[in-house]
């Protein structure tokens, strides 16, 4: 956030632009859109991805692997009815996000395994025996 006012085109200040369109957490007010946050990483037999997304369940989250991509989405509705004598209150939510990954040459589309425990989705993709394209040092004899 800048302390300094800054002007649009037509000379109106744009201090609550700056104040207001912070992203935290993952939110990017602007769309109104969550990103979870993701963790990758790599071990000798495997390929890990984890995404921090409480509150969801795992039917909420859909998988796929197409052309060489990881995909992964969510996608959720709320809505709650509250009927008084004298009113009426419903509250709509709605939530989702898409995020896509490539997929190294050297894993196994076949063995990828996704988990979802304690507000965690997890993917597990597991690594080819031999690496393609390896560089391989051969001797002259």
């Amino acid at each position: 956030m800048s302390l300094l006012t800054k002007k649009d085109k037509n000379g109106m200040m744009t201090v609550w632009d700056d104040l207001f369109n912070i992203p935290m957490f993952g939110e990017d007010f602007r769309t109104n859109r969550l990103v979870p946050a993701v963790n990758i990483h790599e071990d000798d037999k495997a390929y890990h991805i984890e995404f921090a997304a409480p509150g969801l369940k795992k039917e909420d989250f859909k998988v796929n692997v197409k052309d060489g991509m990881l995909n992964v989405w969510s996608e959720k509705n709320d809505e709650k009815t509250e009927e008084k004598k004298n009113y009426t209150r419903k509250e709509f939510s709605y939530s989702a996000f898409s995020r896509s990954f490539r997929l190294p040459d050297d894993v196994n589309p076949e063995a990828i395994e996704a988990t979802y425990t304690d507000g965690v989705l997890a993917i597990n993709m597991v690594r080819l025996a031999a690496k393609p394209n390896a560089a391989k040092l051969i001797e002259v004899g």
